[in-house]
Parts: structure tokens; C-alpha cells; sequence
């Protein structure tokens, strides 16, 4: 039985969205996060960590290592781009910022290939609406438009994308590649040369970010779909299908010739609990692309289990299920789950031409509570960090991240301001009148995650910065150190603490073995993690060692490094 599309739109509902506002978002999206804040602990500052040991020559690029540690992924690929950008950039630039220049550029492909893909989707004849008797219908070109707004809207609307998306680390670049893949797969019926590329370089970046399964998984899927695509599309689907295997098998073996497939599959010996943070992660991490794509499951059911192959659903069916599958066996679950984001954007922006006025409603109220009341939450504490009025949020700023110095930054503040302005305007121009353009419901959830993530980085960023940083701690180590401290042993500590070490301080160190002293080290200092084992006690006897400081993160009394000076020579 033939079922017709659930799609029913006008041509006057595919107005495009105005490309300036669509752009001045995306702007407004990526570059807070990117700017002006100081390396977080702890994947963002242990990549940073590596790029600069890298850079400086003072590590192998094929195996890089951190005071002797290797990396905790296998991903070398984020490493060297941070590396060749901090090599590269100029001098005016600084380290922090110079490393974040791939990843700002890797988070504009992702959204641009997220864009991309699901137009080409929507140009797909199963995807197109219902044809009028007498016309009127969406033309293809203006509703794949429309479509792809949508898709591009629901992705920057998802509450978890912002944080891991401005992070230098293996999971942006895996993001960004696994969104070439996604563009590639749903292109190729249409154009050759550049989804080809993309396929090539979405697929070898996965494998040299450390995710040579997800490549193997959704290269092959991809592949599959292209060659049920309908010969009516392109001629040639089974040479192009061909291709994608191709570049899939190699991928595949090059990871062999690297020696990067590992098992990552984990148990859960926590058992319910897990489960159940699990779903916590499920349901605000993809929110609200996830509800929106539960109704394009059920609006599309016929045609997803159709014979015809209607690729504008099952490619992005894929992709969500392939995520889904690793961030129930793998963790991190939520870095698992990023990957996934473009995809369910996808299922989400199908979901419009079948919403119900009720539904797109509901989703309007709750955006515009949800989101007004954290920007006013936002504003509320800013301004008694700065005027002491009122008195409580200041007090529990105080007891949460103590001797912590408000600071004010005009250009921030006017961004700020400039940023609440427009979410007012925007609120105003959505309530003034009915709007029967289809990418509507997705216009608040966007521009209100947005309006969130640039406020959080303008007004809370010094305090973001004392709370997510280790520069407090390493400000109060180098205080007690003195100016000139030479070398420092180093026993029991991560890979952070090692590169907010090297950054922060700009210490030559020394580290253990784990259980012995550097032999013939003359170093005067000795730095270790108070939960470090052995204790540094059992290497740095009291005869020979003073304990001088006890040094916590302000934030995190359990984060605490102790600091001993040699008494005895050696």
C-alpha cells in the first residue's frame, strides 16, 4: 500500500529565513566559548597540554606524551591541528586562543554540513509535500530551504552541544567529521565531486580522532542507503556506492595500520543507577531536537518501514541509532552522544511540516519561560556580584568559590545587553502575529540556547573561569614556589594538572616513577596530588622533605596539591 506523504505545506511557509539573522546567530553561537577564557580542566586543558608539547618540539607527533604520559585517546588529529595553529599563528595571538582556531573553524563545518545535509534530504521526491490539486504547494528548492533552517535551528537549539563544542578536543573534531559524513551521504544522489571529499575526509578524520568504529559503522550504513536510492535520483548510485565502500574499507584499514581499534564496550556494574543517569543524559542533553524527532517517527512511520528506502529518514535514523548504540556501551556517554546531534537535527526539522498548531504552542511557552527565566537568573547574580544587591546570590557565590573578585568588563556587559535586547525584540516579533512559516517552532529554542551560552561567557566568565580553571590554584602554587623556582618533581598527577603546570606556571618538571625519585635530580621542589599512590610521604622522607603547603583548587577541596622543599641536600 502506498501511503502519501504526511507533508502538507504551502509556498508561503517556506519563506526563507533572512540569511543575516541565520548567520548573526550562528556568529552569536560559536565565537563565545572560543574567546577570552582561560584552558577548563579537564579534556580541554590535557589537549592543550599536548598542542603545546608538540609545537615546542618537545614530543614525537606520531607519540606525543605529557611528563611522560601518553594520551588518554588515540586520536592524534586534534593534537595536530592545535600544534601547526600554535606554530603558525602570530605572535600577537595568544597560546590559548591560537590552538582554538581549528576547533572554531572545525564547529562552523559541523553546522554548515548539518545545513547542507538536510537540504539535500528534503530535495529527496519522498520528501516532498503533498501536490495540490490546483498548486500552490512548496516549490523543492524553497522547501529543502526551509527544511535545512530547520535542521540548522534544532541543532544550536540542543542544550549539549554548547559546552563539548567549544572544547579543543577529539570529540569536536569527531563531531565535525561525522557531520561531513552526514553531508556527503545525503548529497551524493545530487552532487559528486564535493560530497566525495567530504566523505573521504569525514571518514579519516574519525579514524585519526579515535573513532575508527563509528567511521566503519556509518560509512558502510551510508553507503548501503545510497545504493537503494532510487534510479530515478541518479544513474549511477551503484558506482557512487561503490565508492563510499571503497573509502570506507580503507578507513578501516587504516586504522588497522595504526593500531587504533580498541574495545570500548563497558559493563554497567552500577546497574539501575546507571541506567537512570542515562536517561537523565537523554533527555536534556538532546533537547528539544529528541521529542521533535519521536514525532517525525511517528508522522513518517509508513514511510520509514516503506519498501521505497525513503533515505531522507532512515539516513538520519542511521546515524541517531549508531550514537545511540555507543552511548549506551561506551563512555563518556555524553561525548558519545555529541555525535549524534546533526542527525537527530535532521529527524527533528521533518518533524516540522507535520506539527500541530498545539503542539508548536507548547513548544513556544515553554522556550520562552525556560529561557527567559535562566537569562534573568543569569543577570540577577551578575548584578549582585557587582552591586551587592541583592545579597544572597553574592553570599552564595562567596561560599561556593571563595576569594573569588568580581570583575566588570564593559565590552561584555554591552554584549550582554545587546544579546537580551534581541531575544526581547525576537519574543515580540514570535507573539505579534501568527507566523506560518515552518521553521517557526525552532526559532526561540535556537536564538534562547544562544541568548544562554553568550551570556554565561560575557557575564559569568570570570567566574566561570575561577570555578573551571586551574589558574587560582596555580597563581596560589607559584606564590609559594617564588619567582624563581628551577626544577619541580612532580608525583601522582593527571594530565591536567601536568599541562595547568607547564602553562600556567611555565615549570620545568620532573616526574616519578611512581615510587622512586628522579635518580641525580637536584630539584628543589616537590609537587604532588594529595590522593596520589604512593603517598608522597613513602618517596620524600621528613628527614630529607618539609612539608610547605597544602594548595586546593578554591573550588574543589578534594583537588589539592602539596608542596614539599628539600631540606637535606641530595
Amino acid at each position: 500500500m502506498i501511503h502519501p506523504t504526511p507533508a502538507i505545506v504551502t509556498q508561503g511557509a517556506v519563506r526563507p529565513l533572512p540569511r543575516w539573522a541565520l548567520l548573526l546567530l550562528c556568529l552569536a553561537y560559536v565565537v563565545p566559548g572560543f574567546v577570552a577564557r582561560a584552558p577548563w580542566k579537564n579534556a580541554d586543558i590535557t589537549a592543550f597540554g599536548y598542542m603545546l608539547e608538540l609545537a615546542q618540539g618537545s614530543t614525537a607527533w606520531l607519540s606525543p606524551s605529557l611528563a611522560g604520559m601518553p594520551p588518554e585517546t588515540e586520536g592524534l588529529l586534534p593534537y595536530w591541528l592545535g600544534a601547526l595553529a600554535l606554530q603558525i599563528a602570530p605572535s600577537w595571538i595568544s597560546q590559548e586562543m591560537a590552538a582554538r582556531l581549528p576547533f572554531i573553524a572545525l564547529l562552523a563545518v559541523t553546522l554548515v554540513a548539518t545545513w547542507y545535509g538536510v537540504y539535500y534530504l528534503a530535495k529527496s521526491p519522498g520528501a516532498q509535500p503533498v501536490a495540490f490539486a490546483f498548486g500552490g504547494e512548496a516549490l523543492p528548492a524553497d522547501y529543502a530551504r526551509a527544511m535545512a533552517d530547520g535542521g540548522l535551528l534544532a541543532l544550536l537549539a540542543c542544550l549539549g552541544l554548547a559546552q563539548l563544542s567549544h572544547e579543543i578536543t577529539s570529540y569536536l573534531t569527531q563531531l565535525a567529521c561525522t557531520a561531513l559524513l552526514f553531508f556527503a551521504a545525503a548529497a551524493l544522489p545530487y552532487r559528486t565531486a564535493l560530497p566525495t571529499a567530504a566523505a573521504a575526509l569525514g571518514l579519516i578524520g574519525l579514524v585519526l580522532s579515535g573513532a575508527p568504529t563509528m567511521a566503519a559503522l556509518l560509512g558502510t550504513g551510508s553507503a548501503l542507503l545510497v545504493l537503494r536510492t532510487p534510479d530515478h535520483e541518479k544513474n549511477s548510485t551503484r558506482a557512487w556506492a561503490l565508492a563510499l565502500f571503497t573509502m570506507t574499507a580503507m578507513a578501516a584499514l587504516l586504522a588497522w595500520k595504526l593500531n587504533l581499534w580498541r574495545w570500548r564496550i563497558v559493563g554497567t556494574a552500577e546497574g539501575a543507577k546507571d541506567w537512570q543517569s542515562l536517561l537523565r543524559l537523554l533527555i536534556w542533553f538532546a533537547w528539544p531536537a529528541w521529542p521533535l524527532a519521536w514525532w517525525t517517527l511517528w508522522r513518517w512511520r509508513h514511510q520509514i518501514f516503506s519498501r521505497a528506502m525513503h533515505r531522507h529518514l532512515l539516513l538520519p535514523l542511521w546515524f541517531t541509532a549508531v550514537t545511540l548504540g555507543a552511548t549506551v556501551t561506551t563512555q563518556p556517554a555524553d561525548r558519545a552522544l555529541l555525535l549524534g546531534l546533526p542527525a537527530l537535527a535532521a529527524l527533528a526539522a521533518f518533524a516540522l511540516p507535520t506539527l500541530r498548531r498545539a503542539i508548536a504552542s507548547l513548544i513556544d511557552w515553554f522556550t520562552l519561560l525556560f529561557f527567559s527565566a535562566s537569562a534573568i537568573t543569569i543577570w540577577v547574580i551578575w548584578l549582585s556580584l557587582q552591586t551587592g544587591v541583592p545579597s544572597k546570590p553574592a553570599a552564595n557565590v562567596a561560599r561556593l568559590a571563595p576569594a573569588f573578585v568580581p570583575q566588570f568588563s564593559a565590552l561584555a556587559f554591552a554584549l550582554a545587553l545587546a544579546a537580551t535586547g534581541a531575544w526581547c525584540a525576537l519574543v515580540w516579533w514570535r507573539a505579534s502575529r501568527d507566523r506560518a512559516v515552518i521553521w517557526k517552532s525552532l526559532v526561540l529554542p535556537a536564538s534562547g540556547a544562544t541568548l544562554g551560552w553568550l551570556l554565561l561567557m560575557t557575564l559569568w566568565l570570570p567566574l566561570l573561569d575561577y570555578g573551571r580553571s586551574y589558574r587560582p590554584q596555580m597563581n596560589n602554587l607559584m606564590a609559594v614556589l617564588g619567582p624563581e623556582p628551577g626544577c619541580i618533581v612532580t608525583h601522582g598527577l593527571s594530565r591536567a594538572q601536568v599541562a595547568a603546570l607547564q602553562y600556567h606556571g611555565g615549570l620545568s618538571l620532573q616526574p616519578t616513577d611512581g615510587a622512586t625519585l628522579p635518580a641525580a635530580s637536584d630539584c628543589q621542589w616537590l609537587v604532588a596530588d594529595s590522593e596520589a599512590q604512593p603517598p608522597a610521604a613513602d618517596i620524600a622522607p621528613s628527614k630529607e622533605w618539609t612539608h610547605i603547603a597544602q594548595l586546593p583548587r578554591p573550588t574543589d577541596k578534594n583537588d589539592q596539591l602539596l608542596v614539599l622543599r628539600r631540606t637535606a641536600p641530595r
